[in-house]
């Protein structure tokens, strides 16, 4: 029996994960901490819950990463970390920065903390591909200098680095993973896809960032999945490791793939005014994850049809979403909805 810590495991990612854990490991043993904020929400486990095969090894503990108290009641007896807990989005980041320090940082200084003291046996920091910075040729190495352009991805790399320092000076086991854009079911509807599919669905144009030539690798979440698993069971202690699709596109291409998806054309597209300090291009060099084993399983167009056609068939997840806070903050300000 493996116990896990996975903090975060409401949101996107980490439901995913949570998910992809309980189906694959008969062993695992899994407690998820999660403030539920706007992004965190607990119909991405509904099914869980009612499952009989995994609630005997799933239990849900609702709390901050920034509090002691908590943390330190969650992680009792716990044999790995994962966490996922984090602000994500770079708009939102562009607006207010102090969540994102907060959380990004100093609740990932609290979990170290919690670590050290509970002689956790590996702890996963979920870092992203934005930390590099952009790339305008080649593709990021684990081994690049991190260059951070907003705040968004400042704090994801103050986390990722405050991990290797833990390491490095406390022994802490930890392995870092650094991601590209990942995309699949149950992402909160402000990020590209679901944002550009569900604005179809409601009869919207789709918001795209100037002539749409920024570059993402796109990767499909149990690909991403499958990678941070293999990272925990086979990773070395301090290393990072890089998980992407190799799926680079930009982001007008894979808006025309959404709209050819949907049956709309190029006149369902709004163009918008580009964000501050918006990243050009990402591009991961995966050889060194690809060394233990993984390689993404999922072809890209056949999993971006698989993830049009579940926002189509799961109008009760994320209609709710969009007349709540989504649309109270967009409201209020409105900076732009593409990418990460």
């Amino acid at each position: 029996m493996t116990r896990y810590l996975i903090t975060g495991g409401m949101g996107f990612i980490g439901s995913n994960f949570i998910r992809y854990m309980l189906h694959n490991h008969p062993d695992a043993r899994i407690v998820n901490l999660d403030k539920l904020t706007y992004a965190g929400n607990p119909e991405n486990l509904k099914d869980i819950v009612k499952d009989k095969r995994y609630r005997a090894r799933y239990r849900f503990i609702k709390g901050d990463v920034c509090d002691k108290k908590i943390v330190d009641k969650a992680i009792q007896g716990s044999d790995v970390v994962v966490n996922f807990a984090a602000e994500t989005h770079v708009d939102r980041s562009i607006y207010d920065a102090g969540d994102f320090i907060k959380t990004d940082v100093f609740g990932a200084f609290v979990l170290f903390e919690a670590a050290k003291r509970h002689k956790i046996g590996k702890f996963v920091q979920i870092s992203t591909d934005e930390v590099y910075g952009h790339i305008l040729k080649g593709s990021f190495k684990e081994t690049t200098p991190l260059n951070p352009r907003n705040p968004y991805s400042a704090s994801k790399a103050g986390a990722d680095r405050l991990a290797y320092s833990y390491h490095e000076t406390y022994d802490l086991p930890v392995v870092i993973t650094r991601s590209s854009n990942n995309f699949g079911p149950y992402q909160y509807p402000e990020k590209l896809i679901p944002l550009f599919v569900t604005n179809l669905m409601e009869g919207k144009k789709v918001p795209l960032y100037g002539k749409g030539k920024n570059v993402r690798d796109w990767i499909y979440v149990l690909d991403n999945c499958e990678g941070i698993d293999i990272v925990i069971r086979k990773g070395k202690l301090g290393e990072a490791y890089n998980i992407g699709g190799g799926n680079e596109l930009q982001n007008v291409a894979i808006t025309k793939m959404i709209l050819e998806l949907m049956g709309k054309d190029a006149s369902w597209i709004e163009r918008v005014k580009d964000r501050p300090g918006h990243d050009l291009r990402y591009s991961l060099d995966c050889r060194k994850v690809g060394r233990l084993g993984w390689r993404p399983q999922s072809r890209f167009k056949e999993a971006l049809e698989r993830t049009v056609k579940w926002y189509c068939n799961n109008m009760a997840w994320w209609k709710p979403i969009k007349m709540g806070e989504f649309r109270k903050y967009y409201k209020k300000q409105y900076i732009g909805r593409n990418g990460k």
